[in-house]
């Protein structure tokens, strides 16, 4: 989640409301990566287990993860194991999708030591539609599946370019923006959600001069943002080319958006509106403690690690207002391996699990935003209420937000050229290096590593 633009740790704890859960600790990683920790098996399992019998003549139906999708702490196996009296669900979780999907790949190279179900983090998609589609199932055929469920971009992420789709979409995480109320009231801006959403509508440039007003009168030792890797993520996100174009030739250093991008954050640094923080790391955690910053890039899970690393006086006084553009930052998939033991029962309990009702109530308990657009008319969503937030309609927010979010090519190193950008890129502006000499450090570093 190893640039630190999205925690790649599923980091999301359980608490029986939406986003009011405490993060217990997080993996900062590149891309397009999402979660909450709290895994149940050690970093180091390789997700082997006997998945051939549940003992009294049930069948047991094994999933390997990452991090905490929740699909048990929300009472989903419980229920399909009531729907399904002949069915046992197994889960071998290993805590941190670094160490998983490592793993993951050698299994479907050797193809042996696959669970029945598999799961793939988002920003790992690209590579494993691209090298081990032929040994995954193709879901789309899959019975109770309906492409018309998922959001249009999420289900073009795991389909090949013969058309075959070989993950079903759990989660994503469309972006917003979350800010203190009363820091901006403070420096004289509008609290109000939608007014503040006009500041910046549709310009991620009019989003830093909101920066710069703030700036002018910020309550002292307040920065407007948090991290440079928050902001050039948000940016990237947003658009329909990144850092691979559709052909699948990197061009992060050719794509003209890429650049800019890099330059307004590393202006917005410059100006001195940005902390010099890089995200998920303790530091960062004290600055939400302490109140020192008013805004942030911030997908659906984020308000539950604000939560978690907020003080209790925090409650109420943010809010969430729609981004000047919308994208994407976070979301899995579940696959089902050719050579599983229980191939026809995987499918249907993906299917299930992944199905709009379902991830409806995934939603509701942990705060997994659903991927599919059929379940964002569901109360679970239209009534979704946060601590942090007060009254704010966040299930509506983010809903728009994901319905805008553009279908944009992941490559198979987004993960590696995303962290060069920041790690070895934007933050060094924080150091005192111009925009110029930090993109040429971060270039060469990305391109060095491409290479190995």
């Amino acid at each position: 989640m190893r640039a630190r633009t999205l925690p790649h740790s599923r980091q999301r704890s359980n608490g029986g409301k939406p986003f009011t859960r405490k993060a217990l600790a997080i993996a900062a990683v590149v891309s397009l990566g999402t979660g909450l920790l709290a895994g149940c098996a050690d970093d180091g399992g390789d997700g082997d287990s006997d998945s051939s019998s549940g003992g009294k003549g049930k069948t047991t139906v094994t999933l390997g993860l990452f991090g905490t999708f929740g699909f048990k702490e929300a009472g989903l196996y419980a229920e399909y194991e009531k729907l399904n009296p002949d069915i046992k669900i197994a889960e071998n979780v290993v805590e941190r999708n670094e160490n998983y999907y490592p793993g993951l790949l050698n299994h479907l190279t050797t193809n042996s030591g696959l669970q029945d179900v598999q799961a793939v983090e988002v920003g790992n998609i690209a590579e494993i539609v691209d090298t081990q589609a032929a040994k995954l199932e193709d879901l789309s055929k899959a019975d109770g599946v309906d492409k018309s469920h998922w959001l249009e971009w999420k289900w073009e992420q795991a389909t090949t370019k013969d058309g075959r789709t070989i993950g079903l979409g759990t989660d994503i995480g469309p972006m917003a923006i979350c800010y203190r109320k009363d820091l901006f009231e403070k420096a004289g801006l509008p609290s109000d959600r939608a007014e503040v959403a006009k500041l910046w509508e549709g310009d991620w440039e009019k989003f830093v001069e909101v920066g710069e007003d703030y700036q002018k009168k910020a309550p002292k030792g307040t920065t407007f943002l948090d991290s440079p890797g928050g902001l050039l993520n948000a940016i990237l996100s947003s658009g329909k080319e990144k850092f691979y174009d559709a052909s699948g030739e990197v061009t992060y250093k050719t794509n003209p958006v890429v650049k800019a991008a890099f330059d307004l954050t590393a202006e917005a640094v410059e100006k001195g509106m940005i902390g010099a923080q890089t995200q998920f790391q303790p530091a960062w955690d004290q600055t939400i403690a302490n109140n020192k910053f008013a805004a942030m890039a911030c997908p659906p899970w984020m308000l539950g690690y604000i939560k978690g690393k907020s003080q209790p006086d925090a409650v109420g006084k943010w809010d969430v207002a729609v981004a000047p553009e919308s994208g994407n930052w976070g979301g899995s998939f579940l696959t089902v391996p050719k050579s599983a033991k229980n191939v026809d029962e995987a499918k249907k309990l993906v299917a299930w699990l992944t199905a709009p009702e379902q991830q409806a109530k995934l939603f509701e308990v942990q705060g997994s935003f659903p991927s599919a657009q059929a379940a964002f008319d569901s109360p679970e969503v239209t009534g979704a209420k946060n601590d942090m937030t007060g009254d704010s309609p966040i299930g509506e927010i983010f809903s728009e937000a994901a319905q805008r979010i553009p279908l944009q090519a992941i490559g198979p190193k987004d993960q590696i050229i995303q962290q060069g950008l920041t790690d070895n890129g934007v933050i060094l502006v924080t150091k005192g290096k111009s925009a110029e000499e930090a993109w040429e450090t971060a270039t060469k570093t990305i391109d060095n590593n491409l290479d190995k």
